[in-house]
C-alpha cells in the first residue's frame, strides 16, 4: 500500500476544543496511530495540520518497514466488556450514581469518557 492508500482509509479522529491559558485552540489525534496528533486554531485548520501529521506518520512508519495500524472496524465492537474492581471503588462509584440519580452503568460511563 502506498501512503494515499491509507490516507482513505477511515481512520478514527478524535477532536477535543481546548480553552486554557494558551487560549483558545482545537487538539485532534489518529486514536489507531499512536501519537499521530496535532493542533489548529479552527477545525478547519486542525484537521488540514491533522492530515499533515498523518502523511508524516506514515511515511516514518513505512521508511522504517514498521508496521501501520489499520482502522478499527465499529463491528468488532458489542459495547460491552466485563470489569471486576475493587469492592470500595464498586461501593464509591454506586453511592456517587445514586447520589447523580443514574444507574451505575451510566455512571461509569460517564467517568471512563471523562
Amino acid at each position: 500500500m502506498q501512503i494515499k492508500d491509507y490516507m482513505e482509509l477511515p481512520y478514527t479522529k478524535m477532536i477535543k476544543e481546548i480553552n486554557d491559558e494558551s487560549g483558545h485552540y482545537y487538539y485532534g489525534w489518529i486514536l489507531e496511530l499512536d501519537g499521530c496528533q496535532s493542533t489548529g486554531e479552527t477545525l478547519e485548520e486542525l484537521m488540514e495540520s491533522l492530515k499533515e501529521a498523518m502523511e508524516g506518520y506514515i511515511e516514518v512508519k513505512m521508511e522504517r518497514e514498521l508496521p501501520i495500524p489499520l482502522p478499527q472496524q465499529d463491528e468488532s465492537y458489542s459495547g460491552k466488556f466485563v470489569l471486576r474492581l475493587p469492592k470500595s471503588l464498586h461501593k464509591r462509584l454506586t453511592i456517587e450514581a445514586s447520589n447523580e440519580g443514574v444507574s451505575l452503568n451510566q455512571w461509569a460511563c460517564y467517568k471512563l469518557a471523562l
